[in-house]
């Protein structure tokens, strides 16, 4: 199992016609990969960043049927690499484990394809952004999609992979779960809005690669979409001590990186945290428990 290899980072300014965005997906993954790229991922909603309940429920797919998920596996194939559909709209008749027909409600999905283009994993994003921001901006996550129950370390070339999706970002056990199941690298595929990403972004990228000795691939969302949202950019490759090694900016396009998986062992070596983790009484008074199956 080789420790070396490149990833590319793909950050687009997707918009509410999939074909464009697929189009601009195929067209940045084919200039990673004459880069060196072995591994593309791409951002949350990669295929559709629409506005509203109504347009976002019309426009899921079963995974059978998803046009972006089709186009990304021929595109896996033609290029021979590893890629992550950082998130897809997903009907949820064909959510994996959820058979309830009575909740209408997609899965925000994100797929990692082999180079055969298979599927080769699939993560259902467990946490919702439901939150009232300043200057107006309000998000239900909640109201359209039906939050996974399922975290998810899986196989690459390479080492282990944990996934996640974007305000996922924010609930730090759920990382030090996945660097317990062995993951050496995480995806957060992320639409992270501007204000959110100018206060937090970075430095939460770089403590979930800190605390878990991991390193963090996170693909991004840019620019002004649908409705008037903005999402910050900043595409970021992080190493396990904490440096970014690879930053997008604001501009749609794309980021390589050089990734060399002994600097996983050689940070958990200097800090073994991950070892020392201990099981101890939770603290009293506290009216509800701060972690909650199913959240």
């Amino acid at each position: 199992m080789s420790q070396k290899f490149t990833v590319g980072l793909i950050q687009p300014n997707a918009l509410d016609d999939m074909q464009a965005n697929i189009a601009f997906v195929q067209q940045q993954a084919r200039k990673a990969r004459d880069a060196g790229a072995q591994f593309i991922l791409t951002p949350e909603n990669v295929a559709l960043m629409d506005f509203g309940r109504k347009n976002l429920l019309a426009r899921s797919y079963p995974e059978a049927s998803h046009p972006a998920l089709a186009a990304f596996r021929d595109l896996a194939r033609e290029l021979d690499v590893w890629f992550l559909a950082g998130s897809l709209h997903v009907h949820p008749d064909d959510r994996a484990g959820v058979d309830d027909r009575a909740d209408d409600r997609i899965a925000n999905r994100s797929l990692l394809i082999d180079p055969q283009g298979n599927v080769a994993a699939r993560y259902d994003k467990i946490h919702m952004f439901d939150v009232d921001l300043k200057g107006g901006e309000s998000y239900r996550e909640s109201s359209t999609f039906r939050p996974g129950a399922q975290a998810v370390v899986t196989p690459t070339p390479w080492g282990l992979l944990g996934m996640t999706i974007c305000y996922d970002l924010r609930f730090p056990y759920l990382y030090r779960d996945l660097a317990h199941a062995g993951a050496s690298m995480i995806t957060i595929p992320a639409a992270f809005t501007r204000p959110t990403g100018q206060a937090h972004w970075h430095v939460l990228q770089r403590a979930r690669a800190i605390e878990t000795g991991c390193y963090v691939f996170c693909p991004a969302q840019t620019g002004e979409h649908a409705n008037g949202r903005k999402t910050f950019g900043h595409s970021l490759v992080v190493a396990p001590w904490g440096e970014v090694i690879a930053d997008a900016g604001t501009e749609p396009g794309f980021i390589t990186a050089q990734i060399d998986l002994a600097k996983v062992d050689e940070a958990r070596g200097m800090v073994p945290a991950i070892r020392h983790d201990r099981d101890y009484a939770p603290a009293q008074g506290a009216p509800q428990p701060l972690r909650q199956a199913g959240e």
